[in-house]
């Protein structure tokens, strides 16, 4: 069998609980949703699908997504739920011979953005959530996200942050995010409480921590990040987030963005399209969210 998920904490998690409840004979392999819902990676029987869409060729489904429900029978478990993992655990519950309930713990508070502003100013006072900023699906690091699979079935988390490459990640990320604060506050345009940071004018878009934008501009109700998905500039992804301090946004973001090639949670959600869309599609993103009505 093959674990097939995302390159996100709540997946590396759900790796970490399908290693010790399942056979699992292959590598991980690391995917974004639109690889899934684009057809652009091949799922197989034997395939266990955690925190992405439903395949109809995958052999067990896991996944707490608004917009990744189906009709189609499948051998798993869907529930809107905090995370993948706590979904994976639920179901396996009496399965564990470990005691993996700080670790579902940190994956529902970090995966559904459960954070106080003290956590999202000063991330590296709270371990689990600085090792989540070092995972990042913009580029294939592979054999990070495998180890960190195995750092996490064996270790505890003192000893993991006391290893000298995860010590270099996190001073990375934190050197990282005082810059990502930098760009936000020079891209980000308030249009009536919807922040929207345009990054479209990089080669390579800046990234960092994604709730920052909420503590920059505490007036907006959600946010919406723009850029290209690589240097060829012909895709253009487009990120949206309910505020995780400013609570008043009725847009189902994740049900929205279904209209324009994504999908997601109610609160966050995401969508990738051809650059020739943008003019079309961002607007109406825009419009919609500063409508504010519920969908």
């Amino acid at each position: 069998m093959r674990i097939v998920t995302r390159p996100d904490f709540d997946g590396v998690i759900c790796a970490v609980l399908l290693y010790e409840t399942e056979s699992i004979t292959h590598p991980v392999k690391w995917v974004e949703p639109a690889d899934i819902q684009k057809k652009q990676t091949t799922i197989k029987k034997g395939d266990i699908l955690a925190n992405l869409p439903f395949d109809n060729c995958c052999s067990l489904w896991f996944d707490h997504h608004y917009t990744n429900q189906t009709d189609q029978p499948y051998k798993g478990a869907l529930k809107i739920a905090p995370s993948a993992a706590g979904v994976v655990f639920e179901y396996y519950q009496n399965k564990f011979k470990h005691d993996h309930d700080e670790l579902v713990h940190a994956a529902d508070k970090i995966d559904s953005a459960d954070f106080s502003q003290d956590e999202v100013r000063h991330p590296e006072k709270y371990p689990y959530i600085l090792l989540s900023m070092t995972i990042t699906g913009r580029e294939n690091d592979a054999p990070y996200w495998d180890s960190l699979v195995t750092m996490l079935r064996k270790s505890p988390i003192e000893a993991i942050m006391d290893k000298p490459e995860i010590k270099k990640r996190c001073a990375s990320v934190i050197e990282r995010n005082e810059k990502y604060k930098t760009y936000l506050k020079k891209y980000t345009k308030v249009i009536g409480q919807v922040a929207v940071s345009d990054f479209r004018s990089f080669e390579k878009a800046p990234h960092g921590n994604r709730f920052l934008v909420y503590s920059l501009f505490p007036e907006t109700v959600v946010s919406v990040r723009i850029f290209y998905i690589d240097e060829s500039q012909e895709q253009v992804v487009v990120s949206v987030g309910h505020s995780i301090f400013n609570r008043n946004c009725s847009v189902n973001v994740g049900k929205m963005l279904s209209a324009f090639e994504g999908g997601g949670h109610r609160a966050a959600a995401a969508c990738n399209f051809h650059v020739s869309k943008a003019d079309q599609y961002i607007p109406k993103i825009i419009d919609i969210l500063v409508e504010n009505k519920q969908n």
